[in-house]
């Protein structure tokens, strides 16, 4: 196979040594040297030359090959580039007419710009000069490629967006630095928790990735709050981070319609907007570091900690995006000069820890569930035994812990930064100023089966290293420990989330879709949540369909998005049950039911196979309900056929099963033994059985929270009167905490008084009776 490296010229010291190494794994066969090529002039009225513009910017060496057909791009005197200012005349040798072979183009540094530049090539095997002449027209290059979809990072939201575009039927692109870490858990080696596993639920019931993931990788599976009722129950479980990373890395390299390349992105493809768009413009690509553009008609950044990251270590600061990762500074500053809103957060990470020097026998055990209940609703179980998983164990710090951290908070630069944290998962330094005096919990987490270190949640600390590992071995169980990895801190941009829709696309550049931290949140699960929705909707933006978007009512997903989008954030957002003003009907148990089915019809993004399953569930769960109310025993009978039950003896009402079964010592199993028939088929399916006694447990509260929901529905835009006085209102039930914000905040409508903190479904139902009472009485007086 012949092949040919077309690229920019290259810097003068790699012009004195034209053989060179190749760096692509994909052409270590190749012995045949290469000859870098006379430069053409193609100055084109630029001041500073390519070749100081880029030799110190970027490495002279191929970056990523592709191979394609030659006779497709290679081009006649009547054809143009994608290039502005450019217009090539080919030798002889490429035009289509005498070549008929496939060939393979490497791309090497700046290949491409859209600035315009001189274009070398290298002949592998003929070893002879082939200038190309300088560009003088204008057009589009052969080489970029076209995608429906361009998703920027590999993170959890990045994957998410990339899967769910092209399950939509898009063709996705995925961008990222290293497709080695792609799947790569940064921080804690978990999913999950209270709120957490309610969006993982949610991520599930769209088809959506991490959930299936994490039942194939987990190596501790416990319930959360199960003292409380199962509407607010968190599902977590402890990750393999290895096994996490190959089974996510598998996924995404093996989905249809999905490309992953490696490359930095620095640069933003702009166009004119459509004409109903109101923005500035519309992204049509990306410029990514070498030089090269790729096109496509949806772009969607998920930059994670990347956009100027700094990592933090006592007073030493280095730009990165994670340890190990070089940040994303040109793309920040286009953001910027488009004329968003930037802001600056932090976070941290704890050091971690030699599992062979933690003394276990003198902690706290906490053991998994069994049975272990799975994240995704196809999966039956998880891929290990209960018996199997690892056990996670609990200590806690000490008045020693608070002395470090305190005498040497002037060693701690990330500490006396003005930049806001994460308020719910804070540093240790944090936890001693905002709270003296206490014992602070830690969680040593395993992070993996084969894996050697601990993670020691709860112990975030940006100290320097050898004052991090003096105040490790303070806490009991750690007293020999050993510290193979410092603690550190990350500061990074995020742009202000009331910059884009609830679809996730920005205000002042169409087509341009932001998830994950970029928009202010914190966590795998919030990131993985805003990636399926910026992907589903980057897909649908390019069919002119209208977008997917999840209300309030309907999920915890839309709950987070509209908090972000209509309430920002001044801090790293963390999903919490006491977000949702509907909660007990966002249950963990119905995600299914609520969004799947939306999936599914309105978008294309569930399979046939997860839709089928649904359906039964949903007839399913419809009929077992309908047969438990159609069962109606006298009080007396129930508790002879049910002694464990403490059934009260009411002579004159019978109780229908479905009321028995909402007593907490019945479940499914013992309703079926006692009545066999019709009952017996409804406990064979676990999960169906366990939903259905969840529905009795809540039936009549859903009832009249259903009826609540419908009702703040249909008046979300209802305007509420500018000189209400919520303070001395009388004719209204609302506690003084309510009064309070509603008389600060003002809001307009029902529907953004009930996206107010603090503001409860019961307060928003009261309020919106009194104010439609108040405008009946005035139409009857007019």
């Amino acid at each position: 196979m012949t092949t040919w490296l077309l690229g920019l010229p290259l810097a003068e010291k790699d012009r004195k040594s034209p053989s060179r190494k190749n760096t692509n794994p994909r052409h270590k066969k190749s012995k045949a040297s290469t000859e870098t090529l006379k430069q053409g002039s193609h100055q084109l009225g630029h001041k500073q030359s390519w070749e100081s513009r880029f030799s110190s910017k970027f490495p002279a060496k191929p970056q990523s090959a592709l191979t394609l057909d030659v006779d497709r791009y290679a081009v006649t005197s009547e054809q143009r580039w994608l290039c502005p200012g450019a217009f090539p005349s080919f030798p002889k040798f490429l035009r289509p007419s005498r070549v008929r072979c496939r060939v393979r183009l490497c791309f090497s540094p700046a290949m491409f710009s859209v600035r315009g530049c001189g274009l070398w090539v290298v002949a592998s095997l003929t070893k002879k000069h082939l200038p190309l002449a300088r560009f003088i027209g204008d057009g589009a290059a052969p080489s970029a490629p076209n995608f429906d979809v361009v998703v920027i990072g590999g993170g959890h939201a990045g994957t998410e967006a990339a899967a769910a575009a092209a399950r939509c039927g898009s063709r996705t692109l995925l961008l990222t630095h290293r497709v080695d870490t792609i799947g790569q858990m940064s921080c804690n080696p978990s999913f999950g928790g209270i709120g957490k596993g309610h969006l993982m639920r949610e991520v599930d019931a769209l088809d959506g990735l991490c959930s299936r993931i994490c039942d194939q990788s987990g190596v501790h599976y416990k319930v959360l709050n199960r003292r409380k009722g199962p509407a607010v129950w968190g599902l977590r479980a402890q990750i393999d981070r290895k096994l996490y990373k190959r089974n996510m890395q598998k996924e995404i390299l093996n989905t249809p319609l999905l490309t992953v390349q490696e490359g930095a992105v620095e640069d933003l493809i702009l166009t004119e907007p459509e004409p109903e768009h109101t923005g500035k413009c519309r992204v049509s690509g990306v410029v990514l570091a070498d030089g090269s553009t790729v096109h496509a008609e949806s772009v969607v950044l998920t930059t994670g900690t990347f956009l100027r990251g700094v990592i933090v270590i006592g007073l030493e600061m280095h730009p990165a995006g994670r340890l190990g990762d070089q940040p994303s500074v040109g793309l920040a500053q286009t953001l910027e000069k488009l004329g968003f809103v930037v802001g600056r957060l932090k976070t941290g990470t704890p050091p971690r820890i030699a599992k062979e020097s933690v003394n276990f026998s003198i902690l706290n055990k906490q053991t998994p569930d069994n049975p272990s209940i799975p994240f995704s609703f196809v999966s039956e179980t998880v891929w290990i035994k209960p018996e199997d998983q690892l056990p996670c164990y609990l200590t806690h710090t000490n008045p020693r812990v608070d002395e470090i951290v305190l005498e040497n908070l002037h060693l701690n630069s990330h500490i006396k930064e003005t930049t806001r944290g994460p308020r719910y998962c804070p540093s240790i330094e944090s936890k001693v100023l905002r709270f003296p005096n206490r014992l602070h919990q830690v969680w040593l987490e395993p992070e993996g089966m084969d894996s050697e270190l601990i993670y020691p949640q709860g112990l975030s600390v940006t100290l320097p290293a050898e004052l991090q590992e003096k105040m490790i071995t303070c806490i009991k169980g750690l007293e020999k420990a050993k510290m193979i990895q410092p603690g550190y801190g990350v500061q990074y941009d995020y742009l202000d989330p009331r910059q884009i829709t609830p679809s996730l696309e920005t205000h002042l550049v169409q087509r341009l879709f932001f998830a994950g931290q970029i928009n202010g949140t914190t966590g795998y699960e919030e990131a993985a949540a805003q990636g399926v929705i910026a992907g589903i909707n980057a897909s649908l933006r390019v069919k002119h369909k209208p977008p997917f978007v999840v209300s309030r009512t309907e999920g915890y997903i839309g709950v987070l998005i509209d908090d972000l989008t209509t309430l920002g954030t001044n801090e790293p957002y963390r999903m919490f049950t006491s977000r949702a003003e509907f909660r007990l009907s966002l249950r963990p148990d119905n995600a299914d039911s609520r969004l799947t089915f939306r999936g599914y019809k309105e978008v294309g993004c569930v399979s046939q196979q997860r839709y089928e399953r649904a359906s039964w569930m949903k007839s399913s769960l419809e009929e077992g309900i309908s047969v438990l109310k159609s069962i109606e025993f006298s009080s007396s009978k129930w508790k002879k056929l049910i002694p464990e039950a403490s059934i009260s003896i009411v002579k004159s009402l019978p109780l229908r099963a479905l009321d028995v079964l909402k007593y907490e010592e019945v479940d499914m199993k013992l309703l079926a033994k006692a009545v066999p028939e019709p009952l017996k088929k409804y406990v064979e399916s676990r999960e169906l059985a366990e939903r259905l006694k969840i529905e009795a447990t809540y039936e009549s509260v859903l009832f009249h929270q259903q009826q609540q929901i419908k009702e703040v529905q249909q008046d979300e835009a209802l305007q509420l009167p500018k000189d209400l006085d919520y303070l001395t209102l009388r004719d209204v039930s609302l506690s003084y905490e309510v009064r309070e914000k509603l008389h600060f905040i003002r809001p307009e409508t029902i529907g953004a008084a009930s996206r107010i903190p603090g503001v409860t479904p019961a307060a928003i139902i009261n309020l919106l009776r009194f104010v439609k009472t108040t405008q009946q009485k005035q139409m009857a007086i007019n």
